[in-house]
Formats: C-alpha cells, sequence, structure tokens
C-alpha cells in the first residue's frame, strides 16, 4: 500500500502543536512490541526521523511506491513533503499522520487524501509501515483509526484504498478493518517506474441506528 499516492493523512492543527494521538486496542497480537497503535498529526520536526526510516526501510518499499529521486531520502526532502501534506490538510483535501507505538516510536506514515465533500463526501487511504513492524498488527489497527477520524470527525461516507495485487499483506490489514474488494484497476498508478494493475477496496460509514 503506497501512501503518498494519496498524497499525504482536514484535521487542522498547526504542525507546532503538541500531539494529540488516537490510540487503537491491541486484540490479539502475539508480540510486546505490537501491543498498541496510535496516530497524530504528522509535524514539520518529524523530518529528521522519517528521513532515517525511509533511507533505511527504501529497498523494503521500493516495489509498492512510485519512484522516488535521491532528495526524497533526505531530511530536507521530508521537509518538503511534510510541507506539502500540511498545505493540502489546510486546504481542507488531507488529513496525514504518522502511525507510533505508544512509547513513541516511528513505525510508518498514514493519510486520508483526495477528501470530496458535496455528493461524493469521500476520500482515499494510503500508509506503509517499517519492515522491523510489519506483521504485528499495526497496519490493521491504524487503518482502523484513519477510517474512524474520516468518519467520525471528516463526517464522510466513503474511504477508498488500493492495493498491488500481490499485495497480500496490506489486503489482509484492510479486510480486517472492514473494507471490501469491489474493483480491478488495469494499470492504474505508476509503480517503481511501471504503470501497475491495482486491486481496489472500500469502506461505508457505518448506517446509523433507526
Amino acid at each position: 500500500m503506497i501512501e503518498e499516492c494519496h498524497t499525504l493523512p482536514s484535521f487542522q492543527r498547526s504542525e507546532a502543536s503538541a500531539p494529540q494521538p488516537w490510540g487503537v486496542g491491541a486484540g490479539s497480537n502475539p508480540t510486546p512490541s505490537a501491543t498498541d497503535t496510535r496516530l497524530r498529526p504528522l509535524r514539520l520536526d518529524d523530518a529528521a526521523v522519517l528521513a532515517a526510516v525511509i533511507t533505511e526501510n527504501a529497498e523494503f518499499l521500493r516495489p509498492w511506491e512510485p519512484a522516488r529521486a535521491p532528495s526524497y531520502y533526505t531530511e530536507s526532502g521530508q521537509r518538503d513533503v511534510i510541507t506539502q501534506a500540511l498545505a493540502a490538510q489546510r486546504a481542507g483535501n488531507a488529513v496525514p499522520f504518522v502511525i507510533e507505538s505508544t512509547d513513541g516510536e516511528l513505525l510508518g506514515r498514514i493519510t486520508l487524501s483526495g477528501v470530496a465533500r458535496g455528493a461524493l463526501q469521500s476520500c482515499a487511504m494510503g500508509y506503509w509501515i517499517r519492515s522491523d513492524r510489519t506483521r504485528q498488527g499495526h497496519a490493521s489497527r491504524a487503518v482502523r483509526a484513519a477510517a474512524a477520524h474520516a468518519f467520525d470527525v471528516l463526517r464522510l461516507h466513503r474511504v477508498q484504498a488500493e492495493t498491488l495485487p500481490e499485495n497480500v499483506g496490506s489486503q489482509r490489514a484492510l479486510e480486517s478493518a472492514g473494507f471490501t474488494r469491489y474493483g480491478f484497476a488495469p494499470e492504474y498508478i505508476k509503480i517503481d517506474g511501471v504503470w501497475r494493475d491495482h486491486v481496489m477496496f472500500q469502506l461505508l460509514a457505518p448506517t446509523p441506528a433507526p
């Protein structure tokens, strides 16, 4: 699941503000490091840590993401990415989050983007988790928390996500959060320099009780 493609999780908060995380309970995860996952707003001062994490995970993330320029992996490059994300947030088009453990370790990013109002009331979701924290339930819990934000805070009707056909891990994370597979998009996004097919998922807001 690529994250900046839906470009970067409209939650109005200055990047200098104190973090306000959304926590998700652990469920039955098997490892101590997976006991809790939380989201907090992305901030400009995340640039250095993000640059270090994505550099360390470059080969792991490469098959799932658009081709990246070398500057993307630098602190200044990540400051540019974050600046663009926060501008989209201020415009009401996106909500960028950091995924972290309860002890503050940065685990990845998740974004609600392409926020559409009017008759559609929808957004897209994209995310990534660092390689040494996969298979611990963090992605599933982050997806659930971000979807809850889309429905409870943004008051949207629908969240869309998509994965490469072979990205079974992301498909499982989406399905465990209640997303359903609804379609297939040929040559949908250019990933690692190649136009790739994607499997389409969606989650609809809960129907209010009568």
